[in-house]
């Protein structure tokens, strides 16, 4: 329990820039060699994507992939211990895998051409053989201490499916090979660890990662967090608010839900639990509003990146796609919590504890005129790839004249070995779920379970849309959310496709529903991360993190069966639909809270009724047109409505009752 008289941290006082990290912990000699490992990376891809030709150096696609993607899968085994956890003195076995990976790259950089002349991926000389298969360990090895045991599994069953592939029953067998067949296939050819996944991050992940990095140790987290407290922290249930807009920022930048509870939480939290939160809602808070933040554009993490390169679009369109699913989350998170605020007399944070928003503005206006640039030239030049460079070199510009966070050699030490910490887990990551991948592509496996999911499915939409919201849910527990999305977007998206759905909302689909495991028990990684923080239940917390987030659940179904809210119809349709659905996630949020916001609570013995029907009166209102039933939006509005106006009379009724005279 928190002591009521304690300040609300600001982010202040927090080491925000370099406190205790990984980054700090790697010393020593690994230390300078992640930080010029990092730095001739950077150099390498800034020289690849703006054309320099620094030193007449002109590289191939595929030597680029090799130097890039060799050179963070050494820096790992520094970076990652043998037995789990990042930074430490690295042992000499470490420095072994280091420089046998180092020497591995350099052949596979140096045979490149004759590589892709030659095709190795299916007849490669013997030097090249006994190569890929010390490179294709390594990376099995990288993936198992970036990812865990439980990626590691299933990498290593799939990249050695196609030795034994003829053997398994039908539909799951393929085309066989050997071993010897198998391991080059999967280091030489493009369709496997080199593949789509490390193509789309040597072209545009790497910028964004880069810059997201760069804005949160320059002061940007601290900027969107008074942002967010000068905003909405003073109304009712402001605390919580702010979690939601300052994860939604924060999560939009680095990626990752963990890392995104472990930042904002530290100061969200101990703000919820003093104006009144239970542990266990405030963890529960904190884990949907990161959890949502790696879906809300503009730079979503490294996945929408990698979507972009599989459906071949430019990224613009899958931000702008993901923007109306973004929104509906968020706006279901907003109201729930306005619900539970309300229910219980919660009120905001007190005013001398908030940041003034003019004085917030004032100083934090250049992160504003830096998302500006990166906005412009994304959307209006169209150059994605060298947006980020552009907007980091601005920012670090800015930074110089801001004394508060200037950059020092320190800290600038601890961003350069924190960007390369995160682009070699990334890499390792990216590798390995590469080689799965490869292996459907060298079986032709993904073709045959595409045909037999649709068979198994039948006529029925909506069962296939629950079979591959089941199957995203179990490999969404057991992946990070690029590693789920990739082998998802091969195995699942063609089969709802050949369903008959729109491919952009089925890829949105998939996505949503790899990152409900991170607030669903038996595992919810993001609600236990934030359950240590507040000292709370860990499965209670997922539990209550369920009844906050429960439009993540449904929301996806709403925007795959009706591709209005993915902004695939013209503008009236998308209004409409957008419209018809914010009034339904509020009828929802508000029947999971048992009260309807501005209206009153429904309790008591028709309390439970109620709220059933206020849920389906919720889901007709925002369901789609002639999606599961054969209604137009006007008649699924009219009964929607009809649903919710009985709850509504009723709410209102009680708390006119409970309200003093």
């Amino acid at each position: 329990m928190s002591d009521p008289n304690t300040p609300i941290p600001t982010g202040h006082e927090q080491v925000a820039i370099d406190g205790a990290t990984p980054s700090e912990r790697l010393a020593g000699p690994a230390r300078w060699v992640v930080v010029i490992g990092t730095l001739l990376s950077l150099v390498l891809v800034i020289n690849q994507l703006f054309n320099i030709q620094l030193f007449g150096l002109v590289l191939i696609e595929g030597r680029y992939l090799y130097i890039l993607g060799g050179l963070f899968l050494a820096l790992s085994f520094l970076i990652f211990q043998m037995r789990g956890g990042k930074g430490g003195v690295p042992s000499l076995l470490d420095w072994a895998l280091f420089a046998i990976a180092l020497s591995c790259t350099a052949y596979l950089s140096q045979t490149a051409q004759q590589n892709l002349s030659q095709g190795w991926e299916y007849a490669p000389p013997k030097v090249a053989q006994y190569v890929s298969v010390v490179f294709f360990f390594l990376v099995l090895e990288a993936t198992r201490r970036a990812g865990g045991m439980i990626l590691f599994c299933i990498v290593a069953f799939f990249a050695f499916y196609p030795t034994f592939a003829g053997h398994v029953p039908d539909p799951f067998s393929g085309f066989q090979s050997t071993f010897m067949q198998t391991v080059p296939y999967h280091i030489y050819s493009a369709e496997s660890s080199f593949g789509i996944p490390m193509k789309a991050f040597g072209g545009v992940v790497i910028g964004f990662i880069l810059f997201g990095a760069v804005l949160q140790r320059t002061g940007g987290g601290q900027f969107f967090n008074d942002l967010a407290l000068g905003l909405v922290g003073g109304y009712r249930g402001g605390a919580a608010k702010v979690s939601i807009f300052a994860s939604g920022f924060m999560g939009s930048m680095s990626g990752s839900v963990i890392s995104n509870v472990l930042t904002t939480g530290a100061v969200s939290i101990p703000a919820m639990r003093k104006t009144g939160f239970s542990a266990k809602t405030a963890a529960a808070t904190e884990a949907c509003a990161s959890t949502g933040g790696v879906l809300m554009p503009p730079i979503m993490g490294a996945t929408a990146f990698i979507m972009a390169s599989f459906l071949s679009r430019p990224y613009v369109e899958i931000a702008l796609a993901a923007a109306i699913p973004s929104v509906l989350f968020y706006w279901g998170l907003f109201t729930g919590i306005d619900a539970y605020s309300a229910k219980r007399g919660l009120r905001g944070l007190p005013k001398p504890d908030l940041p003034r928003l003019k004085e917030v503005m004032r100083e934090g206006w250049p992160y504003i005129f830096v998302f500006a640039l990166l906005l412009y030239m994304m959307i209006g030049l169209r150059q994605e790839s060298s947006a980020p460079f552009y907007s980091t070199a601005l920012l670090l510009v800015v930074n110089q004249f801001r004394a508060r966070f200037r950059l020092n050699l320190q800290r600038l030490g601890n961003m350069i070995v924190g960007v390369g910490m995160g682009l070699a887990e990334l890499t390792a990551i990216l590798l390995g779920v590469g080689l799965i991948v490869g292996s459907f592509s060298a079986t032709g496996l993904a073709g045959t379970l595409v045909n037999e999911l649709v068979f198994m499915a039948g006529d029925s939409t909506l069962v296939l849309l629950l079979m591959g919201a089941l199957t995203a849910f179990i490999f969404g527990m057991g992946m990070t959310v690029t590693a789920c999305y990739i082998f998802l977007a091969v195995v699942l998206a063609p089969a709802l496709e050949a369903g008959g759905l729109n491919q952009l909302a089925v890829h949105l689909f998939i996505l949503y529903w790899g990152m409900v495991s991170y607030i669903t028990p038996p595992v919810a990684l993001g609600a236990f991360a934030a359950s240590t923080m507040a000292g709370s239940n860990p499965i209670a917390t997922g539990f209550e993190a369920m009844r906050l987030g429960g439009v993540i659940y449904i929301a996806p179904f709403f925007f795959v069966l009706n591709p209005a809210l993915v902004g695939q119809a013209p503008a009236w349709e998308i209004a409409v639909a957008l419209g018809c659905a914010l009034i339904g996630v509020a009828m929802i949020s508000s029947a999971l809270q048992g009260y309807i916001s501005l209206i009153g609570p429904l309790t008591g013995p028709t309390g439970l009724p109620l709220r059933v029907m206020l849920f389906f009166g919720g889901l007709l209102i925002a369901m789609p047109q002639n999606a599961l039933v054969d209604l137009s939006y006007g008649l699924s509005f009219a009964i929607g409505a009809a649903l919710c106006a009985l709850p509504m009379l009723v709410a209102r009724r009680a708390n006119a009752t409970l309200s003093p005279a």
